[in-house]
């Protein structure tokens, strides 16, 4: 087949103008293809971090906005209908929304033609939205292409993904001559110097640090030795923070005495300005902290271009660099930079082999060269789906219209919510403010907005809300008994010296996934501390509720922080209580932890199968599992819809159920643990009985009437016999919002499993 076959090809990714390297790599693949091969059109589709977007060049043909998973969607009809022959995707979970990244799944599923996938991150050790993502998008590719020999076994024996399916393509580099770096160093201001370089984006992870404390035992044997930092900081990183770590990075090279040896171009620069720099360097420096990071473009550009390069051993440099095509240092080690860096600097011999070495190997790797080798497998994607007929797009059905969730509204949440937190209750949808304030739903609030910063919600107004609901929580704790007051008047006067129990461990289920999920530069460190305070207290508790509001909290802070020996221990020991009154109290015919089921009744089993997944509980899973399909039964049968355990009674053993009023914590809590029940097991029909139990805010109950209004964004108090309690509280909204915000993650993580349009 010939090359002129393949008349147009699609790059989706970041893209430039956008600061970051899957944009400039974009840009570069772009352009080495359409360079060499001008008979196939080619353009690209975008990834926006910003509303804004970008002022992209004229091959910017769609764009797709991050958060949205129906605009990854729209952008999969975009190239159905241009007749796209090839699509070639720049994978790394951070670009592009939903768990994961999961929502690009929700763009390749319906693509109607064979797609080339390039992973520039491949993780050893994978959470499990992370594998599930990587898993299901090597299914859908036609090839996937690595840049490492690692990462490719990584592919192999991690992902279990067929070696014929990979290609390894190095990383594409310019392709510049090979110079004297004098010749380019007047230009700098640095001429007659040795110089030393790093470039790329700024972030802590890069170790600069570590390179500046090296500065000044350097300049005792070379004392007109320079150290160029080219770079902005990282987009991401000035969003959270500003510009704190360059000035951290600046005022430390002050405090060294060595500011007139250390030079910062504080900008992103196009690849010709960038190409000046490195041929003006002597050695090249990457002190990188991360071992795991797979790829490295500023480490491919200067060893192509022909440096002396001395870098930490993460992987990529481990591989290029090894058999003395390099040096290697041990990780934030000064002593070791500054000691290699003046080897190299006072051994021309050694140092010009080295970098003749580098250009003639970087000779393979030039971009003419990479667009080559990406040709030849976008031919061998395209043979290898010749002969699977394409399905045709099909328009939505009824039914699956009616099961797209409802769109995400906030106005009723911050009606609630006020400059101390978000009071307890409304009158219809005005708020009470009688009856004050409480730790509880400001919990459930802080933990909301976690989930819909996960979903890409996020900015200064979700912040601010964020913000509001943290500050109420430390305001409740108090020091003096290690707990959490509960109720707060609308005075500002607190109610009480020690809240309830459960009260307590909502708080710390709101610190617990702070800790775990969220990527704001503050919230993470915040929660901490406040959890660290507070998790002795829940070992003090008698509620079986209140342990698994712990034990869900813990499993989200062990999720950042899965060494911390007190939380480990505090989850071991909830989890065997939770076992222990189980068998004492469980039956053949009634298999529960009590007597009674009340209220909240699925954050008990919600608590064991997180609990046993994740600390290797085959006893806890088990019961768990067993319990919530126990009470799914109890809740569906044999009206064969969801409905929640009546708080008019509830349902004791022995005794007649009741059916009113039913409140929508019951309906949240059988959401959240129907999933948690399929994450464990990979078991379809926990989704479906999770969709039952959303479906009951939506109007599939006893009364046939919905409980969310779409008007508000808020949802009413509760179902009872003959009406709807049309009181729109904190608690009832922020249950249908978190189980919106549940259901429409899982939407984003598993958008790649619904069939293709």
């Amino acid at each position: 087949m010939r090359h002129s076959e393949i008349r147009k090809i699609a790059f989706v990714g970041d893209y430039l103008p956008r600061k970051c390297g899957i944009a400039t790599f974009t840009h570069d693949m772009y352009e080495s293809v359409a360079n060499r091969y001008p008979d196939a059109e080619c353009f690209v589709v975008p990834v926006n971090d910003r509303p804004e977007g970008y002022d992209y060049p004229p091959e910017v043909r769609f764009e797709i906005d991050e958060p949205d998973l129906e605009s990854y969607r729209r952008a999969a009809d975009f190239l159905n209908f241009a007749n796209t022959d090839v699509v070639c995707l720049q994978h790394e979970y951070g670009i592009f929304g939903g768990a994961a990244g999961s929502h690009i799944l929700g763009l390749l599923r319906d693509l109607r033609m064979p797609f080339v996938t390039t992973f520039h991150t491949v993780l050893r050790e994978p959470n499990d939205d992370q594998r599930r993502v990587m898993t299901e998008l090597s299914s859908l590719s036609a090839r996937v292409v690595v840049m490492t020999e690692r990462a490719r076994t990584f592919l192999r024996e991690i992902y279990e993904i067929p070696g014929a399916k990979i290609d390894l393509i190095a990383h594409g580099i310019p392709d510049t001559p090979f110079v004297d770096p004098n010749q380019y160093k007047d230009q700098f201001g640095v001429e007659g110097r040795p110089v030393a370089l790093t470039f790329g984006l700024l972030s802590p992870n890069k170790g600069i640090e570590h390179m500046l404390r090296a500065v000044p035992e350097i300049l005792k044997t070379f004392p007109n030795f320079a150290y160029i930092v080219l770079g902005a900081t990282h987009p991401d990183l000035v969003r959270d923070q500003g510009e704190r770590y360059r000035l951290s990075l600046e005022r430390l090279a002050r405090d060294l005495g060595i500011r007139k040896n250390v030079i910062f171009y504080n900008r992103f620069v196009e690849l010709k300005e960038l190409t000046e720099f490195i041929r003006a360097a002597d050695v090249y420096v990457t002190p990188y902290l991360n071992p795991a990071q797979i790829t490295s473009g500023t480490l491919a550009y200067s060893f192509g271009c022909g440096k002396a390069i001395v870098s930490t051993p993460y992987w990529h440099a481990e591989e290029l660099l090894a058999d003395g095509r390099g040096v290697l240092v041990p990780f934030a080690d000064p002593q070791a930079l500054a000691r290699e860096v003046c080897a190299l600097l006072g051994d021309d011999p050694r140092r010009a082999a080295m970098c003749k070495q580098a250009y003639r190997l970087g000779r393979e790797m030039i971009w003419e060269h990479s667009a080559k080798q990406y040709m030849e497998t976008f031919q061998r994607a395209r043979l290898g789906r010749q002969d699977q007929p394409f399905k045709p797009l099909a328009v939505r059905t009824l039914a699956e219209r009616q099961a797209e969730l409802p769109d995400l509204r906030l106005d009723h949440l911050a009606r609630l919510t006020d400059s101390t937190g978000m009071l307890q209750h409304a009158t219809h949808t005005i708020p009470n403010f009688a009856e004050g304030y409480c730790t509880d739903d400001n919990s459930r609030a802080l933990l909301l907005t976690v989930l819909l910063e996960e979903l890409g919600q996020g900015g200064a107004k979700l912040e601010r809300l964020a913000t509001i609901y943290a500050a109420f929580l430390q305001a409740a704790f108090n020091p003096e008994t290690k707990r959490f007051r509960n109720f707060l008047g609308f005075d500002r006067r607190w109610l009480e010296h020690v809240g309830s129990e459960d009260s307590h461990g909502r708080a710390l289920w709101a610190l617990g996934t702070c800790v775990g999920r969220s990527r704001r530069a503050d919230l993470p460190a915040w929660a901490a501390l406040h959890f660290e305070m507070a998790l002795p207290a829940v070992l003090e508790t008698t509620s079986p509720r209140t342990w698994a509001f712990g034990l869900l909290g813990i499993r989200e802070y062990l999720g950042r922080f899965g060494g911390d020996r007190h939380a480990t221990q505090a989850r071991e020991t909830l989890t065997a209580r939770l076992i222990d009154i189980y068998d004492r109290t469980a039956t053949p015919e009634w298999p529960w932890f009590e007597e009674i089921l009340s209220y909240d009744t699925a954050r008990l089993p919600q608590a064991l199968i997180t609990a046993g997944r994740t600390n290797g509980s085959a006893r806890a899973l088990e019961i768990g599992l067993q319990t919530l399909r126990w009470l799914v039964k109890v809740q569906t049968a044999p009206q064969q819809h969801f409905r929640a355990i009546g708080s008019n009674g509830f349902y004791r053993k022995g005794q007649e159920q009741a059916r009113f009023d039913q409140q929508p914590i019951e309906a949240c809590a059988t959401v959240s643990a129907c999933l948690d029940a399929y994450r464990a097991t990979q078991d379809q029909s926990w989704l479906t009985e999770a969709q039952s139990a959303f479906e009951w805010f939506l109007g599939r109950n006893d009364l046939g009437r919905e409980l969310y209004d779409p008007t508000t964004g808020g949802c009413c108090d509760g179902l009872q016999e003959s009406r709807i309690n049309q009181n729109q509280g904190a608690e009832s909204t922020l249950a249908f919002l978190l189980s919106l915000a549940e259901m429409s993650l899982l939407e984003s993580t598993l958008a790649a499993y619904r069939p293709a349009r």
